[in-house]
């Protein structure tokens, strides 16, 4: 009964070794069995240094609507693992591929508010282990990486923004594992390749401190900044001088007659609807921020100009419009109104009593009619000439003496000043605008 215990035993121990899977050379070298890589080097010990240095290969996208970047790039450890050692005559490294990268013990590094990472794994997976006979380990892989950038657009579009990656461990604090970048700030390297459609890529630089959480104790992390400034040029175009223009537009119905009413108003109009559509297609395209931006405060104000200039034409008509009804009931009340005529044309009745209601022009001679003349500054005026006999000994004191009184009407002056004041206004404010956000 013993033996053929024994012998089932062996028989057992045998059928093992037929499924294990056969070890390589380089594994037999490297003594992989003969050692629990699920621990870290020097287990026990002071915690083991691991450098790091990264080479961006691009920085794909940037987004204003989910605050995040997306960068690709090659994220390289460096190491010391005696267990690894091996003899060599001359001295040369051996490289190996992921298999036995997840044989061994690796740092577990991860990206601090990463969003979405993959490492690459066309054609194979883009993991690279090389051990030197020392012990000392290369560990590179390519990533690509999606984090989070907390973006200041209260200067948008002429905003400058600092994103950041941050890499730590995810299991070992820093009593176990002491995270560095391995040539300081010359260990991160970039292509000179990499351009944004939207940024200048103004500088890269590396930073390391402490992180600290409440369960687990303190970590080291790695940080990469870089610092991006927007290219202005494309909202100039698309967004700034559309909506210049359209102010600008406004102020052409200053200079059309009052009496045109189907070309100021259908102006106007437009305008505004014109920059209500460039705020929208602004917005659409801009996350849901509770604070102003710098755009919305341009297009907003020159929003506002527009729609002044909207109710600008509404203040003329309706002043317009009350001035022509009281000269209506002036000439009701005269016994003879003339227009801009010659006053040696008019024939009135001299018994009639002057209006109290009449403000006489202290120039005015009586007995003879002033001159019809335009102004000097090309302004837009009517005069009306009227012949009142100023004969009531109780309203003037006087006795009935014929005469002329000169009545200017001007129904343009609001339109007059809006052309000096609105382009003076918006030219102010360009000026303030850009000074402060330039």
């Amino acid at each position: 009964g013993d033996k053929r215990q024994e012998w089932t035993e062996e028989l057992i121990a045998s059928l093992k070794d037929m499924t294990k899977s056969p070890m390589t050379k380089s594994e037999q070298l490297l003594r992989i069995d003969d050692h629990d890589f699920t621990m870290r080097p020097a287990f026990g010990g002071p915690p083991i240094p691991v450098g790091v240095d990264v080479q961006v290969e691009s920085l794909d996208t940037i987004s204003e609507v989910d605050m995040d970047f997306t960068m690709t790039l090659y994220l390289r450890h460096y190491w010391k693992d005696e267990r690894l050692s091996f003899p060599s005559t001359n001295n040369q490294s051996m490289t190996f591929d992921s298999r036995l990268a997840k044989k061994i013990w690796v740092p577990d590094m991860f990206f601090v508010h990463s969003k979405r990472s993959f490492i690459h794994d066309t054609t194979t997976d883009n993991v690279m282990l090389r051990v030197h006979p020392d012990g000392n380990v290369l560990y590179s892989l390519r990533i690509t990486v999606t984090a989070m950038c907390n973006m200041d657009l209260s200067r948008f579009p002429l905003d400058t923004q600092t994103c950041s990656l941050e890499i730590e461990s995810y299991a070992y604090t820093d009593d176990d594992l002491m995270l560095y970048w391995k040539k300081g700030n010359e260990s991160l390297n970039t292509d000179e390749r990499i351009s944004l459609s939207q940024f200048l890529i103004q500088k890269f630089h590396t930073t390391t401190k402490l992180a600290f959480y409440s369960s687990t104790g303190w970590y080291n992390r790695l940080y990469i900044h870089f610092t991006l400034r927007r290219h202005v040029f494309f909202f100039l175009l698309q967004t700034y001088f559309p909506a210049t223009l359209m102010v600008m537009l406004s102020w052409v119905s200053f200079w059309i007659d009052r009496r045109a009413v189907p070309a100021r108003v259908p102006l106007g109009i437009t305008t505004v609807l014109t920059m209500s559509t460039i705020i929208t297609g602004v917005n659409a395209s801009m996350p849901r921020v509770s604070y102003i931006k710098a755009v919305d405060i341009y297009l907003w104000v020159s929003f506002v100009f527009v729609f002044l200039s909207v109710i600008e034409y509404a203040a003329v008509n309706y002043l317009s419009t009350v001035q022509e009804r009281k000269e209506r009931k002036l000439r009701e009340r005269l016994p003879c109104t003339c227009g801009i005529g010659n006053p040696d044309d008019m024939t009135c009745d001299p018994q009639i009593s002057g209006y109290t209601t009449m403000d006489v022009n202290s120039t005015a001679n009586y007995g003879t009619a002033g001159n019809y003349a335009m102004p000097e500054n090309g302004g837009r005026q009517e005069r009306m000439l009227a012949q009142v006999v100023l004969g009531d000994p109780q309203l003037t004191g006087q006795v009935k003496r014929p005469g002329y009184v000169n009545i200017w009407i001007d129904t343009h002056a609001i339109d007059k000043y809006s052309r000096v004041l609105f382009p003076g206004s918006y030219a102010l404010f360009n000026i303030i605008y850009w000074s402060i956000y330039s």
